[in-house]
Formats: structure tokens, C-alpha cells, sequence
């Protein structure tokens, strides 16, 4: 048990001394989140440096505090612990959270201040309890990402995403609107009426929001000729607009020509606590270095280096509620160390390709939903669709059920497309647009496009 620790680092160059601390209270469990702008000009020596620093504070809370680390780690002396070392330690996936939720809870009841559950879009919700200061720190880490992606306290922000339900990201956008200090337009999931309503009477100056539905809000505010010249940033939230090259894919190609405004990806989710969010450079996911550490691991646990694709693997520093270390997230990417042009040298996190356990084998081709995706996403016919895969051998079952912007017209046109993007035949069936936004909009806090009824034996 330790009553406080102070971490103080000076630096001096011919005529500036910096000097950087943080400080975490153990009566309280807080961290100190002062906002600046420190870490953006820091070399990545110094940012390991930092992350080195919090790492050893973070292994020792864990263990100390965190039944499942406890049981895990046990009682180590983790002062000389680097970065290196850390891909000695276990990885921690999303079974064992849900597993059991409150072996995970580091801090006691007393001092929680919102209990929230993940989507639960690929298997069952787990539960995340955050403390006062994993609230202060959501704050702090949208306030980094949105300020990178160039929102300002003149900039009114309409959120379309959901406060309620317990679902932490609407909050947590909330939260770094207005640490930022700007209006925030809490019009949530609503009709697109109200959206429209919104945007003539406020003129909001950013979005933020899920991509498929601010393609299907932009394509009816365009039809009911609203303007939107208000409008210069779209924030993207849930599903990936950028391809492996950090270049717009169709989808986000899409919202920039319906909205005319630029298009900002991220990356987060309710284990980690921390977002990636691309700059006003555009040009892939930045990590908030201080705030966690990215790692990208193979199928057999071994890191890999940057440029190579396998899963993210994250561990959040400075989390006291339900603190993890290396937690597989389930995600496929890559990350890349080469700085940014906008003068960054933290590590920026590649588009989400897909999840691991939704990749299809598909008459010898393995294939992710989101190749299927963005075939489908460009072709004039579809208005809106999801995927189902099935079977139980050795090659998955892919059907595509669409909703077409005419009713009974060809699809022989779309299925020509699957077939040159995917090397595969795959039959699209035609069904109404009800159909479709149930499956697609009804069932989760995020869009759900893939159904999976395969039998999870063969996978």
C-alpha cells in the first residue's frame, strides 16, 4: 500500500526548463490530468520515457488493488520495469472480463462514479465501473482528441450519438465538448427531422456521430435541400472511413461530398478508456501517449512491428476503476511510428480492417465484413444492407440483404462488384428498408451490419 507517489522530471534545453509531474493520490486514487500541450511536442524518446514512468505506477496499482492482477501478477517490485518487459506479462481479453466483472474493479464502491456496460456487438456486455478520476481523465482524453482534430470553444458540436443506456462514448464526447468549451447539441439518436430542425435554427459547426448514419442523414438533408454550409467537420464514431493507406475510404468519401467537410476517424471503446482520433493532418488515429500504451500482437502473442497487421492490444494508464493490462481488444489494425505532418511523434493507429472473430473463409479466401462493406457502400442500388454469414465446414456461407433505392430493380450490377472485390460470388437478396435499419440500427448502440451464424466450433 502506498500513500502517494510524485513523479518529477526536468528537462532543460538552451534556454527553456521544463519541468513535467503527475501525482497519484491513494486516499483518493486520482491522477493529476492538467491539460497541455507538452506531450504533442515531446520526441518519442521522451514519450516512452513518460509512458515507462506511469507504466511502473499502473502495475503496481493493479496489483495491489485489482483481484484478477493480484491473482495474475502477484507482489512485484516494479520499479525498474520498462517498456520492453511488457510483452513478458499475460494479455487480458474480454472472456475474462465478463467473465467476472468485479474482479476487476479496483476501487471500492465508494468511490465509483458511473457504471457502464460495452455494446456487447460481438458477444456479452462487459461491465466497466469508472471512478471520479476515470471521469476527469475521459474528459481530459476527448478534450486531447477533439482540440488535435481542431474543434475550438467557438465551434457549436451537434452530438447524434446516445447519452443513455449506459453507454460511455455519448458521455465522454459530451465531456470533451464542453472541457473544450464548445456548445454541445445534445440532440442524440433522434429522428431526422429533429437533426434538421437543429441545423437550420443552430447551425452547428461540427458532427458527431456513427458514418452510416450521417451518410443516410446527409443524403436526406441533401433531398430536403437543407443547408449545411455550417458544417466543416464531421467526428466519425464506431466504424472505420479511412483504408489502410489513411486515405478516405467509399463511406468516407461519401460523407465529405455530402456534408463538404472534412472527416475525422477514431478509435475507442468502453474497456480502454481511451480514444485514437485522427488530427487536422487526417491521416490515421493518434494515441495519447500519456494516457496508454499501443501494442499490436500476432496470433501466437508476439509483437509485431510498425507496419504489420494483427490486433490491437492496449493498456490504459492511470485508470483506478477498472484498470487492465494488455487488453486484446478484438480489433485488426496496424500502427505506424513515422511522425506526422502535423508534427506529432506519438504512434498513430491504422483503420479498424476488422474483428478478429468476424473473419470469414469464403471458398478459399479469407476475408473481413468490411471488404463486403465497402462495395456496398458505393453502389447506387443499395440504400441500406447487412451480411449474415453461416455453415459449419470448412468455407463460410455469405449472404448480403439489401434494401435498394428502387424497389425490385437488378442487383446483378452490385453482385458483379462482390465478385471483383472479394473473388467470390455472393448472392445479395432484396428485402424492405424496414427490414433492414431494424437489423442494422435497432439492436445496439452501434450499427450492426455483420450477423453471425456460423457454428462458433469451426471459427
Amino acid at each position: 500500500m502506498f500513500a502517494g507517489i510524485l513523479y518529477v522530471r526536468i528537462e532543460k534545453t538552451s534556454n527553456v526548463c521544463y519541468i513535467y509531474s503527475w501525482y497519484l493520490r491513494e486516499e483518493n486514487m486520482t491522477y493529476d490530468f492538467t491539460l497541455s500541450d507538452r506531450f504533442d511536442k515531446m520526441s518519442l524518446d521522451e514519450l516512452r520515457a513518460v509512458q515507462t514512468e506511469r507504466l511502473r505506477v499502473h502495475l503496481a496499482y493493479v496489483s495491489e488493488h485489482s483481484p484478477f492482477y493480484r491473482d495474475l501478477l502477484g507482489k512485484q517490485d516494479w520499479s525498474s520495469f520498462s517498456l520492453e518487459d511488457l510483452k513478458q506479462l499475460p494479455s487480458t481479453t474480454k472472456m475474462d472480463i465478463s467473465a467476472d466483472p468485479l474482479k476487476f474493479q479496483a476501487a471500492p464502491d465508494s468511490e465509483l462514479e458511473d457504471i457502464v456496460f460495452s455494446s456487447g456487438t460481438t458477444g456479452k456486455p462487459c461491465r466497466i465501473a469508472y471512478t471520479r478520476n476515470d471521469m476527469t481523465r475521459l474528459a481530459y482524453n476527448e478534450h486531447r482528441c477533439f482540440a488535435a482534430a481542431g474543434m475550438t470553444k467557438e465551434d457549436r458540436v451537434l452530438l447524434t450519438c446516445t447519452l443513455d443506456r449506459c453507454f460511455i462514448a455519448g458521455l465522454a464526447y459530451y465531456l470533451g465538448v464542453r472541457s473544450i468549451g464548445a456548445a454541445a447539441v445534445r440532440n442524440g439518436l433522434n429522428s431526422i427531422e429533429s437533426h434538421a430542425e437543429m441545423i437550420r435554427s443552430l447551425r452547428p459547426t461540427m458532427v458527431v456521430g456513427v458514418p452510416s448514419f450521417l451518410r443516410h442523414l446527409g443524403i436526406a438533408l441533401n433531398e430536403m435541400k437543407v443547408d449545411l454550409s455550417s458544417v466543416r467537420r464531421l467526428i466519425c464514431i464506431g466504424e472505420p472511413v479511412r483504408n489502410e493507406k489513411f486515405e478516405l475510404s467509399n463511406l468516407g468519401r461519401t460523407l465529405k461530398e455530402l456534408w463538404n467537410a472534412s472527416v475525422h476517424s477514431t478509435y475507442a471503446s468502453s474497456e480502454i478508456v481511451t480514444s485514437f482520433c485522427d488530427c487536422t493532418a487526417e491521416n490515421g488515429g493518434h494515441l495519447i501517449p500519456e494516457l496508454a500504451i499501443l501494442e499490436i500482437m500476432d496470433e501466437k502473442g508476439n509483437v509485431l512491428g510498425p507496419g504489420e497487421t494483427g490486433e490491437v492490444v492496449i493498456t490504459p494508464l492511470c485508470v483506478t476503476g477498472t484498470p487492465l493490462v494488455r487488453y486484446r481488444t478484438g480489433d485488426i489494425s496496424f500502427m505506424t511510428d513515422e511522425p506526422c505532418s502535423c508534427g506529432r511523434k506519438a504512434p498513430r493507429l491504422g483503420p479498424i480492417m476488422g474483428r478478429k472473430a468476424q473473419m470469414l473463409k469464403f471458398k478459399g479466401t479469407s476475408i473481413y465484413p468490411q471488404v463486403i462493406y465497402s462495395v456496398l457502400d458505393i453502389s447506387p442500388e443499395i440504400a441500406e444492407y447487412y451480411v449474415v454469414a453461416s455453415g459449419s465446414g470448412l468455407s463460410d456461407l455469405i449472404d448480403v440483404y439489401a434494401a435498394l433505392k428502387t424497389p425490385g430493380s437488378s442487383v446483378a450490377a452490385v453482385e458483379e462488384r462482390l465478385l471483383a472485390q472479394c473473388r467470390a460470388r455472393i448472392k445479395i437478396h432484396e428485402i424492405t428498408m424496414e427490414e433492414a435499419r431494424t437489423q442494422v440500427f435497432s439492436r445496439s448502440r452501434k450499427p450492426i451490419r455483420f450477423v453471425d451464424r456460423r457454428v462458433k466450433g469451426d471459427l
